[in-house]
């Protein structure tokens, strides 16, 4: 009996992948390929200059010249490393090096490539292209490309898929981007648990290859319930004739397609999984995830955050036009615009006692910035303990008094030497003692509000990374120079 295999879709990039030059250092490819299109681009500009009937014959060899030695070195080339190319460069020199790439490539490039820098490749493309191009991907890269394809190539795309496959992508386009069912592929080898370890070899041995990240086989019945996997390397070392039910493991992790992508990511670096298998309520075998999705996931998110923290609502071209940057950027520059004001307003409240004592208006921003630096701190620990999982209702209340009582501690020690430079400055033992308190005061401000924040945006149902840094300081610098200026006034005006 022969152990049942799943379809595993050949990809055209293999037969270039022995001539594909990959080096650590993408950034010299990068300088090699904006010389190439900076010396074609000068010689073109040259020839167009020239009158007489030979100018076009000039110009077409010119053109050949510098674009065929731009493809042999894009021919050689990761796809990775091409990806990585077309997004440092501006709009129309990336449209020239597109044009370049070989069809085959286009649609495991496109995967490559971030969501900003894809919009511009696919408007670009025809609709036959665009088939064409998806139409050499897996069912689950597929999904991952549909939500920006037009919705006539997905159709397009869909008749030309078996009925299997057509299953396979309804499912994955079927689950939301934070759950394991969106990361999961379905390339991934069946095996019975009744037959011995040499039909299994002796089947392996007749494939053309195996799926990626292939670690383990997975062992279904008939009904493709999961029972069990077998280590490619216990497959390696045991003795041939022993059943696969005798040797497979049946302690092991496995995943709910609906189950968070986050909680996923979390096992696999836990645990240090290459490959992990995706089962249904009924316990049936739907996929498998590998760790190079988790990796791809981990990134994005990793990405995500970092331009959520920075102010922009998505992922940008660098290249992208003057006004879509604009429109991506307003929304918390309009925000830090109105705790600017009010943070102004704060200050217009102590005018009289900044005008009596000049010595206010310079060291009140030391107060607030170390304020919002530290709030900062705090900040960044609980949005990392919250994704981590590591913050439960208990422990929320001590890491409540924890921050607090660090802030505290900084506040005396930071406070006193600022406190001792007012008083150096100044000449005022009066000045350094507000300094001191009011340095004091609000870091624990800070430290209230940096836990707080993200354990109140965590509750809402809200990502704590977006947004809580803009917060904090907002709060710093407004309370930073309320109680700085308050404390002055009653003691010092």
């Amino acid at each position: 009996m022969w152990p049942q295999i799943q379809s595993i879709n050949p990809s055209a990039e293999l037969h270039v992948a022995d001539r594909q030059e990959i080096r650590p250092d993408v950034t010299a490819h990068l300088e090699q390929v904006v010389e190439l299109l900076h010396r074609h681009e000068l010689v073109e500009n040259l020839v167009q200059r020239q009158e007489g009937v030979r100018q076009q014959l000039v110009e077409d060899l010119v053109h050949r010249q510098h674009l065929t030695a731009l493809q042999q070195l894009l021919d050689r080339l990761h796809s990775a490393d091409i990806a990585y190319i077309l997004e440092a460069l501006p709009l129309d020199q990336r449209l020239v090096v597109w044009d370049l790439v070989k069809a085959e490539r286009d649609g495991e490039i496109l995967l490559e490539v971030s969501d900003a820098v894809r919009e511009t490749l696919i408007a670009h493309m025809d609709e036959g292209e665009l088939v064409a191009a998806t139409g050499q991907l897996d069912t689950d890269e597929i999904a991952d490309l549909a939500p920006d394809l037009p919705r006539e190539v997905i159709l397009d795309v869909f008749k030309s898929l078996s009925t299997e496959e057509r299953e396979q992508l309804r499912a994955a386009m079927s689950y939301p981007e934070e759950a394991v069912g969106a990361l999961m592929d379905f390339d991934m080898i069946e095996v019975r648990a009744d037959v011995t370890l040499e039909v299994v070899l002796r089947y392996l041995r007749r494939l053309t290859q195996l799926p990626d990240h292939t670690d383990q086989l997975f062992v279904v019945d008939r009904e493709e319930r999961l029972q069990g996997l077998l280590p490619v390397n216990r497959l390696l070392v045991t003795d041939p004739d022993a059943l696969v039910g005798d040797v497979m493991t049946r302690d092991f992790d496995s995943f709910h397609p609906e189950q968070d992508a986050h909680d996923a990511a979390s096992a696999f670096d836990r645990y240090e999984l290459v490959s992990a298998p995706v089962v249904d309520g009924q316990g049936r075998l739907v996929g498998r995830l590998t760790i190079n999705a988790v990796v791809d996931y981990i990134r994005e998110a990793k990405d995500s955050e970092i331009l959520s923290a920075g102010g922009l609502q998505e992922e940008e071209d660098l290249f992208a036009s003057v006004w879509k940057s604009v429109r991506n950027r307003w929304a918390w520059l309009a925000i830090n615009l109105i705790t600017a004001f009010i943070a102004s307003r704060v200050i217009g409240i102590f005018e009289n006692s900044i005008a009596q004592l000049v010595a206010l208006a310079a060291l009140m921003p030391i107060v607030a910035g170390i304020g919002g630096n530290s709030g900062n701190q705090t900040t960044t620990m609980i949005v990392r303990a919250l994704a981590l999982g590591q913050i439960t209702r208990d422990s929320a209340r001590k890491l409540l008094l924890k921050e607090i009582s660090v802030s505290a501690l900084n506040g005396l020690i930071w406070g006193g030497v600022v406190g001792l430079f007012a008083f150096l400055i100044y000449h005022s033992w009066q000045l350094g003692l507000v300094m001191t308190s009011a340095m004091a005061l609000n870091l624990l401000l800070a430290a209230v509000m940096g836990v707080a924040i993200p354990l109140t945006m965590e509750k809402f149902g809200r990502d704590p990374a977006i947004g809580s840094s803009v917060m904090i300081t907002a709060i710093t610098d407004s309370g930073g120079f309320f109680i700085f200026l308050g404390l002055a006034t009653l003691f010092l005006v």
